[in-house]
């Protein structure tokens, strides 16, 4: 079964619309809503099976809203942007609220963050904001091992049957998320630096006609 792109129809142009009020916009909006609720229960309520339950919720939508866009012909201009946005504050927030936890290192926060940080200074710098490229298919197989790794490492907290290879396995997920995190970062790095210099040369070009 094809799990990344799922939903595409052979041949089929993908077109992106200016519809603002759309099924998988909808499914962003709550993967948003569902970090504060993680945060709680993790940090205030102590329930780690309720919050990989809300992580497993997110994880689904970030599929489910790909999905239906793509099926259904519901791809937009603001999702293009808002979905990947979603992804980075729900993995960034979730790996700080759990580096404060204990549950993970700091390191690995760092990990995560040092690729945004360079990338997103890199975009204001060429575009004074978001440089609006395509998701690679190796920045989706990141974003999918994060969001199943990490799940799973907030259930082994659970004292249940099976913790310890709970564990094992997201500590695998997290880790080959991690190598397709820089791998995408070093990506992207190269396609914003690309694009910004394509872009200023245009401009000059331009001001001297």
């Amino acid at each position: 079964m094809k799990f990344i792109g799922a939903g595409a129809r052979p041949g089929q142009p993908q077109v992106h619309h200016d519809t603002v009020f759309t099924i998988p916009n909808l499914l962003t909006v709550v993967r948003f809503l569902g970090v504060p609720l993680f945060i709680w229960l993790v940090l205030w309520e102590q329930e780690y099976g309720y919050a990989a339950l809300v992580l497993a919720v997110m994880g689904s939508t970030d599929w489910v809203d790909g999905y239906i866009a793509r099926r259904f012909d519901q791809m937009s201009n603001l999702g293009r942007v808002m979905d990947p946005m979603a992804d980075r504050l729900a993995l960034i927030a979730v790996a700080v609220t759990l580096a404060v936890a204990g549950v993970v290192q700091w390191w690995y926060l760092a990990a995560l963050l040092v690729p945004d940080a360079i990338l997103l200074a890199l975009s204001l710098f060429y575009f004074h904001g978001h440089p609006d490229l395509p998701v690679s298919r190796i920045g989706k197989v990141r974003t999918a091992l994060l969001l199943v790794g990490t799940p799973l490492l907030v259930l082994s907290r659970v004292p249940i049957p099976g913790a310890e290879v709970y564990a094992v396995v997201a500590w695998i997920c997290l880790g080959l998320g991690l190598a397709a995190h820089w791998i995408a970062g070093y990506n992207y790095f190269r396609a914003i630096i690309r694009k910004g210099r394509a872009l200023r040369n245009k401009v000059d070009d331009d001001g001297l006609r």
